[in-house]
């Protein structure tokens, strides 16, 4: 009995193994794309604020989407929705590597989104399952050692891609991979879920979509369509409204579709608040080097993936060892001191010039991915700890719907502020050039001297945006301060539910 006893409770590592190589297709292919943004704008013939739509876009259908998976979860089994979810990506891994227009490209894109909408929280929901909590910190550790790996490769890989190939051979060669993926999860998952009566509540996805939507199309058109337009003010204000009414609904519901009593737990309230705030701060950062590297500086695609490199080496290093100081020391300790090293690197990235050394963007750059590798996983795996079993679904869907929100709002206004304040200052310094001409200048020395002026108006609105992108993390740093080591609390409701609907089945692999 003892023996049978100790084998229920061994954690189901062959599933987890299926659903991280799901997870990390998808976290690459995100990887693979932020290098060849400049080079899509090209191709493409689009501006810096339309091509962040393929990743504001990404994240406005993840923001959509991820609430309805704390109801998928306890509705289907694993194997139906990891299934799902990979021919989703699937399918838009080709449609985006056949686009020859940008709204095909998005279409694309959002496909794959809806797919890894499901994967990730789906993920986490049967890692919190698995494990217990006094090994819960080492456990998500190496599944952050996997899933960084992504951004440690995906980076050179879609550098060397594009300078070699066209940028849809990036999708071209994620394909393949996918559909294997989708075959050992069609023939090795084999578990089953108990059939539940359990409807979807349209109002309340309706009122979601709206919301979440909303705020993330609003802040999302506000760097081509400028705050003062109605379709941006107009949208926030929207989605705001009918994010208040769903919440409202949501806590009136026995059983809601995405339950906000989550936030009742402090330090998972805290948790929420503080990723929400880094993502801001860091989402934007994806963004903004690539183009300073490419677009201002000249660098390669190979080399300014190479750039990103070491930095995403060492995440993916420190992440099993991070993961074994959490559950020694806890989340506090470690999250101040990768904040205070986010803070400092930022603001360093605020000093960009353009005679800065490859050498010198590497060392911030691998720093700042030391600092991060301390904060996302611990923070958001003590604020997990706190919460119910029961709210499990909930709370990975929540966190994963709110770093979305947070991650587009953080680009979109980011993006926002560097053109804004790149458009000025190019303003300002054609002005300060005119001054310099005695005469009339030739149409060369003209062509020249605007050459000059949009790239320094570009360098010093990244800068900038670097600046804000500073003051955001100083924010999350104060927060941290606050931390304190999650206990599971104590279920209002009581006992152990006589039906797994607010349960998650863990799966088998197929016995071969």
């Amino acid at each position: 009995m003892g023996q049978t006893e100790k084998n229920s409770q061994r954690p189901p590592y062959g599933i987890i193994a299926v659903l991280m190589i799901g997870a990390f297709i998808a976290f690459l292919n995100n990887t693979l794309l932020n290098i060849a943004l400049p080079s899509i704008m090209k191709d493409l013939d689009i501006e810096a604020s339309t091509v962040q739509w393929l990743t504001t876009g990404f994240m406005l259908v993840n923001g959509i989407l991820i609430p309805t998976t704390a109801f998928l979860i306890r509705k289907y089994s694993v194997r139906h929705l990891f299934l799902a979810a990979m021919l989703l990506f699937t399918i838009g891994t080709i449609v985006a590597g056949t686009a020859t227009v940008f709204g095909v490209l998005l279409t694309g894109r959002m496909l794959q989104a809806s797919g890894s909408a499901i994967l990730m929280p789906l993920l986490m929901n049967v890692m919190l399952v698995s494990f217990p909590i006094e090994k819960r910190g080492t456990a998500m550790g190496v599944f952050g050692l996997i899933l960084m790996f992504a951004p440690a490769i995906g980076p050179t890989l879609s550098g060397w891609i594009v300078e070699h190939y066209d940028w849809r051979m990036l999708f071209h060669f994620v394909t393949p991979i996918a559909i294997v993926v989708v075959l050992i999860g069609f023939f090795l998952l084999k578990d089953k879920k108990e059939k539940l009566t359990m409807h979807l509540d349209f109002v309340s996805l309706l009122l979601s979509s709206i919301g979440f939507g909303g705020i993330l199309y609003g802040f999302s058109t506000a760097s081509s369509k400028g705050w003062d337009s109605p379709q941006v003010y107009g949208a926030i204000i929207i989605g705001v409204v009918s994010l208040a009414v769903f919440i409202l609904t949501q806590l009136r519901k026995d059983d809601p579709m995405l339950n906000f009593r989550v936030y009742k737990y402090p330090m998972f309230a805290l948790s929420s608040a503080i990723t929400m705030v880094v993502n801001m701060s860091l989402f934007a950062g994806m963004i903004l080097l690539p183009i300073y590297t490419q677009n201002l500086r000249g660098i390669s695609p190979m080399d300014a993936g190479l750039l990103l490199l070491p930095g995403a080496i060492i995440m993916a290093a420190m992440s099993p060892i991070n993961g074994r100081l959490f559950d020694k020391i806890g989340g506090r300790i470690l999250a101040v001191i990768g904040l205070a090293i986010i803070v400092v690197t930022t603001y360093m990235f605020s000093k960009l010039t353009l005679e800065t050394t490859y050498a010198h963007l590497i060392l911030i750059y691998s720093i700042r991915s030391f600092g991060m590798s301390m904060v996302m996983m611990p923070v958001s795996t003590n604020g997990l700890n706190q919460l119910p079993k029961r709210l499990y679904p909930h709370g990975t869907a929540m966190n994963n719907t709110l770093n979305q929100v947070a991650g587009a709002i953080g680009t979109a206004l980011l993006v926002t502020i560097m053109t804004n304040r790149a458009e000025s200052q190019g303003k300002q310094l054609g002005e300060e050039a005119m001054k310099h001409f005695t005469g009339q200048p030739t149409p060369e020395a003209i062509a020249q001297m605007k050459q000059q002026i949009a790239a320094q108006a570009m360098l010093n609105g990244i800068n900038f945006a670097f600046v804000v992108a500073t003051a955001i993390a100083v924010v999350a740093l104060v927060l941290a301060l606050f931390i304190k080591r999650a206990k599971p609390a104590e279920d209002p409701i009581g006992g152990t539910p006589t039906k797994p609907a607010n349960q998650t089945v863990v799966p088998k692999l197929a016995k071969s």
